[in-house]
């Protein structure tokens, strides 16, 4: 294999891609193996190679780090390709033909540099990670090599795709990208670099829409067909985690079929690689975002760099290749033949790299070549820690370990612990992992003068708590779009008062806005679910704010409360009215013959009955709510009370018509006041224990409407509530069945008749009243109580007081007790 050669007391091995495509060539012979041919001349890879012989020699020249030790390095070409480069290690690794047979199996080499492809990476670790063989790279990313456990002696000066992941997560969710797209090469570095980016946007919330897969060897068919994904997908994002030998192909077909619009963000792999950094790749890539290890200028390296020549070392491998590509045309060297398949005419001899602009000598912003660097300080720092047993730069002293007894194994001992901070104040040591500390630049494809510039724009980097945080100055930023920032969603965000609803079969970033249920809100956009309103709150037509809930009560100021005020006033003024009437009247035949002392408490306790609705009016507070149920079970217990002892009056008279019976003289108004006051006396009880125990408090009611609260008097006890119910509808039957027996009394003006009337109305009405009051929603429960208080209590009125009216104002001629006695005595004749 063609290597770049030094010798030394100490030998590094290197591996890069100079040559970037494997290409197969059929053998001569049958039975001879497929040869393999290595082509597309990588300079960026070939200025790598230079970048390890500068700082070897830069090392050997430094006096304080191993002095008086010679670095040697051997470097071979891995043709970026796994198979390649496990040849060139295990070529590496190989021991010198000269080893006695009895002597410990020493690889040539103490460590090795290599590869920037992770799979080559994972090849080689795999390989010589038994050996104890540490391997150093300075571009291979994936995560995956991080595993202690299967490659305990990797190292790499490049941060792990873990960090690239959360890099690239972290660019997407600042710009607030939620439906983009992936590109993976199909390799491990693409493989794992994708599934680490997917497991962070997940955490983000944010979809990928596609992954498409390439590789430098696919077919044209298979890259058309990442192609056609593009196409026809929705997304204005992509990330492509791809190499840059394994992207290009797709690059030149998007740009042929003229894909635009897309924004692209790139992985470190090729958001800086010359290659496709051209005008013509940029009209579809331009404002390409990436991220890249940080920069840092290599002093001295640019006249290193321009003395390269062929005619220096004419057996070095891969020179020729770059003078002719620098120069244009082919060296001649004696002895060396210049081969038929090149085009280039024969130098002169003459040529020189000293004038050259070309961008392989700028040296101002180097990042792999860089990591290359870091790389070759790290391992001769673990050797002189190994060999002088003391950091370099303390005093020197004298080796403490034989340069010839070296083992593998302890370099890779001594390069877990290195720790050293380099010229440029750069901090160089390894994790338990073997990984360097994450710090990255965002990089934006802008075209200048002409030329893609890779214009740095922020960073990504850990603070002092060790949170990692993305900085960019996003006004700066070329975008492929235009001067705004794009958009890249499935679905847009939803508006208030509306909630995501996940489209069945399709990522979560796709969903519906459906508008949120009554009683619930989603008060900002992009709600995934609604909230629900407080119980006294509801939703506005909007469905974006809790709006309090109409309050709903009986009140003085509508026209029901008009009408009930109106009808209750004009009842108590009635019985007032008929009251004074009575007083007046007291000395006629037709009141003392119904009772003037009962019917004047009667009337009154009606009075109050026709009052009773007022405390049913108005906001229920504790005391309207403890009034209003005992004033209407003691008044009416008072007001039947009444009508029971005028019908037990009828009752006795009616039975003092019997001869011999004496009854009729033992119930006198004593007698009647006993039963009036005992009677309303134990509804007054109930009603205090009513109140002692669980007494009516004022409620909210939620269940008749979703957009109102009903206030109303709570009962507390409903067998309370039913029990002086229940009381009074036991005074009602005892005076109607009373009176019932008694209504053919012998008497020209029988009131038997008119108490059996009302007590039937009243029957009537209070039995109609309990399913009603059951059944009615609202206030208008409290409105059915207050009907079946008034209606009951005009039925009284009307059918005990408004006959005797009758006969005193439009009948006064039969206000007489002729005449109240001398036609029953007619009837019997």
């Amino acid at each position: 294999m063609p290597s770049l050669f030094k010798e030394g007391s100490i030998m590094i091995g290197g591996i890069f891609p100079v040559f970037n495509k494997e290409m197969s060539s059929t053998s001569t012979f049958e039975r001879e193996p497929p040869r393999v041919k290595c082509a597309g001349f990588d300079l960026r890879a070939f200025r790598w190679t230079q970048v390890m012989i500068f700082a070897i020699e830069e090392i050997n020249k430094d006096p304080t780090l191993l002095p008086n030790i010679s670095l040697g390095y051997r470097i071979l070409n891995s043709c970026a390709s796994p198979t390649n480069t496990l040849r060139a290690a295990l070529t590496l690794a190989s021991g010198p033909a000269e080893t006695e047979m009895t002597s410990p199996c020493t690889p040539a080499i103490s460590a090795l540099i290599a590869e920037s492809g992770s799979s080559q990476s994972l090849a080689v670790a795999g390989t010589l990670g038994p050996f104890q063989v540490p391997i150093v790279s300075y571009f291979s990313t994936c995560a995956c090599l991080s595993d202690r456990a299967k490659y305990p002696t990797f190292f790499r000066t490049i941060p792990s795709d873990y960090f690239q992941a959360k890099a690239l997560a972290a660019l997407v969710k600042h710009f607030g990208w939620q439906w983009i797209g992936a590109i993976q090469s199909d390799n491990d570095y693409g493989r794992n670099g994708i599934l680490a980016f997917t497991e962070e946007v997940k955490k983000l919330g944010i979809c990928i829409a596609f992954v498409g897969t390439i590789l430098r060897t696919y077919s044209m068919h298979k890259i058309l067909d990442v192609v056609e994904i593009i196409k026809q997908s929705s997304v204005k994002v992509i990330l492509a985690f791809v190499p840059e030998g394994d992207f290009y192909p797709l690059m030149k077909e998007v740009v042929k079929q003229n894909i635009t619009g897309i924004q692209w963000i790139a992985s470190e792999a090729w958001i800086t690689a010359p290659r496709p950094s051209t005008p013509e790749i940029y009209q579809a890539f331009g404002g390409a975002l990436g991220f890249v290890v940080q920069k840092m200028p290599i002093p001295n390296l640019n006249p290193f760099l321009t003395g390269i020549s062929p005619y220096t070392d004419p057996g070095a491998a891969f020179v020729r290749d770059f003078w002719e590509i620098m120069v244009g045309c082919r060296p001649f060297l004696p002895g060396v033949l210049a081969g038929t398949e090149a085009p280039n005419e024969i130098c002169t001899g003459n040529e020189t790299l000293m004038d050259s602009q070309d961008v392989f000598f700028n040296v101002t912003q180097l990042r792999v070549s860089y990591n290359v660097y870091k790389a070759v300080y790290a391992i001769a720092h673990a050797l002189h820690q190994l060999i002088f047993c003391q950091p370099a730069g303390e005093k020197p002293v004298k080796p403490c370990l034989n340069v010839s007894k070296i083992q593998p194994k302890e370099v890779t001992y001594h390069l877990q612990r290195v720790h050293f901070r380099n010229q440029f104040g750069d901090n160089v040591f390894f994790d338990e992992n073997g990984d360097p500390p994450a710090s990255y630049d965002i990089i934006n494809w802008q075209l200048k003068n002409g030329q893609v510039q890779h214009v740095t724009l922020g960073y990504f980097a850990s603070d002092a708590n060790g949170d990692y945080k993305i900085s960019i100055q996003g006004e700066k930023i070329v975008w492929r779009t235009g001067k705004r920032v794009p958009t890249s969603v499935c679905s847009n965000v939803c508006p208030v008062g509306t909630r995501k609803a996940q489209i069945k079969g399709k990522p979560t970033c796709c969903f519906d806005c459906i508008p949120c249920a009554d009683g619930t809100i989603a008060n900002s956009t992009g709600a995934a679910d609604c909230t629900s309103c407080a119980q006294e709150y509801w939703s506005n037509e909007g469905k974006d704010e809790c709006i309090p809930k109409t309050v709903e009560f009986l009140t003085y100021h509508e026209p029901m409360g008009i009408a009930i005020t109106v009808v209750s006033l004009v009842g108590a003024s009635l019985s007032l009215a008929t009251m004074m009437v009575f007083i007046h009247y007291r000395e006629t035949p037709v009141i003392k013959a119904s009772n003037s002392e009962l019917s004047c408490c009667l009337l009154f306790s009606l009075l109050l009955c026709f009052l009773c609705p007022l405390t049913f009016i108005g906001r229920p507070t504790v005391w309207t709510c403890m009034l209003r149920h005992t004033a209407f079970g003691v008044t009416f217990a008072l007001c039947i009370s009444c009508i029971l002892g005028k019908t037990i009056v009828v009752v006795t008279a009616f039975r003092a018509t019997f001869p011999g019976n004496k009854f009729a003289g033992k119930f006198g108004p004593a007698q009647q006041r006993i039963i009036v006051c005992s009677c309303t006396l134990i509804q007054i009880v109930i009603c205090l224990l009513w109140l002692k125990l669980n007494p009516p408090f004022p409620d909210m009611v939620f269940r008749y409407s979703n957009k109102k609260i009903v206030l109303e008097c709570n009962t507390g006890s409903e067998a309370a509530f039913y029990t002086v119910l229940g009381y009074i509808g036991i005074l009602a039957i005892m005076c109607l069945v009373l009176a019932f027996l008694t209504r053919k009394l012998p008497d020209n003006f029988n009131e038997a008749k008119f108490i059996t009337f009302s007590m039937l109305i009243f029957c009537a009405v209070w039995i109609t009243f309990i399913p009603a009051y059951v059944s009615s929603p609202g206030k208008f429960t409290v409105a059915v109580e207050i009907f079946a208080i008034l209606s009951s209590a005009f039925g009284l009125l009307i059918c005990i007081f408004a006959p005797k009216c009758y006969i005193i104002f439009l009948k006064p001629e039969k206000n007489t007790k002729k005449h109240v006695m001398g036609i029953n005595v007619n009837k019997k004749i």
